[in-house]
């Protein structure tokens, strides 16, 4: 049982137990589909726990030069890089920390293309297979008119894939299952079969969501292998991010005020939804708080404010088994993945430290954060 006393307030807590957990279930697809898998940092760039994740994954994937920068130098290898857009001011960097390299489009493989090619890098092309299970148009690369991704009909006007590359990438899913993934699959095979026979790697992109407690991995599995036994010389690529630290720690705050208006019970905390917790009104989502549950009928109320002067940052209801007070610790549950990686300093309110609870029952406070982090960011 972690002491939430023992670190300060806010601060970000990952569960070492927790994340093992996880990794043992990657470990089983990794093994028994023959798929490689690889962490994708836009979810997770807490470095401080790459040497764990890199014995149990097969790389790690970047979206800019310093994420590729970041896997190079912490992570031990070079780095799966794809990004929507990449410029002549970042493309050496890129080049030089990478050994993968997707492109978004067919314009942007002509103008950099050689030169990655020259870098000895394995360069692919992302591909839009017009089919997302994702409902919230904000997450969904396949909306009409999506700027992510090369169509069938674009690729077929160009005359197939062109000359020096040798995978394909897609990316449709987000905390999806895979009877989602099955039907991209098959919506690859229909309007991109043609291509598969002269490539040497599929990368199915992220949002395979296998640590959830409703996944059926043994289902993922018999997929990836059927799939594998209709194209035998691809290898298959996975990168979730969220996956690996799916519910592995908190985000511990502090209430520090009692406000009521027109009924309405709100307890001010020390952390933000719109800074800290951004997916969750973006989403949106509402998060668990440990000791608290969906309010009942008639049930006393409570909303949770945000410490930054936005109107809407505040996130309820909840119900709990008592009053809340000023000093009591809130704690929010799953806050590792989609958190840091998205945190803003608006409003220069305090960012929350990030701390470990080891496997021993040891906490660890890795960072904490003040006013020259904030004064580092502006001129």
């Amino acid at each position: 049982m972690i002491d939430f006393l023992k670190v300060p307030s806010p601060c970000y807590l990952l569960d070492e137990e927790l994340l093992d957990r996880n990794l043992a279930t990657i470990d089983r697809v990794r093994t028994e589909s023959g798929a490689e898998i690889i962490v994708a940092l836009k979810a997770c760039a807490m470095w401080r726990i790459f040497p764990i994740l890199a014995r149990h994954s097969d790389g790690a994937t970047a979206s800019s030069a310093a994420e590729a920068r970041l896997v190079f130098e912490e992570y031990g290898r070079p780095a799966h890089t794809y990004a929507p857009v990449y410029t002549e001011r970042d493309i050496d960097e890129i080049l030089r920390y990478s050994d993968h390299i997707t492109f978004n489009s067919l314009s942007q493989f002509d103008r950099f293309g050689q030169r990655a090619l020259i870098n000895g890098l394995s360069c692919g092309l992302r591909i839009n297979p017009q089919y997302s299970p994702v409902e919230t148009d904000l997450y969904n690369p396949c909306v009409p008119g999506s700027r992510l991704g090369v169509t069938a009909e674009e690729l077929a006007a160009h005359g197939g894939v062109p000359e020096g590359i040798e995978g394909l990438h897609f990316h449709v899913l987000c905390e999806s299952r895979p009877e989602h993934l099955r039907l991209a699959l098959e919506a690859v095979e229909r309007h991109f079969g043609e291509y598969l026979d002269r490539i040497q790697w599929l990368n199915m992109g992220g949002g395979h969501l296998m640590t959830h407690a409703d996944y059926d991995c043994d289902a993922l599995i018999a997929l990836l292998r059927e799939f594998r036994a209709r194209h035998p010389h691809l290898r298959l690529i996975l990168e979730p991010g969220s996956a690996f630290t799916w519910r592995t720690g908190y985000l511990v705050s502090t209430v520090e005020d009692i406000v009521e208006n027109g009924g309405v019970h709100t307890a001010m905390l020390d952390v933000s939804f719109a800074c800290h917790m951004p997916d969750c009104l973006e989403m949106p989502y509402k998060p668990a708080i440990l000791g608290a549950h969906e309010p009942a009928e008639g049930e006393k109320r409570w909303r949770m404010g945000g410490t930054s002067c936005l109107a809407g940052d505040y996130y309820g209801d909840w119900a709990f088994d008592h009053d809340l007070k000023v000093g009591e610790r809130i704690v929010f549950e799953d806050m590792i993945h989609y958190t840091m990686v998205k945190t803003t300093m608006f409003n220069g309110v305090h960012h929350p430290a990030i701390a470990v609870a080891h496997r021993d029952g040891r906490i660890e406070i890795v960072r904490e954060f003040g006013y020259e982090d904030f004064k580092g960011r502006m001129s």
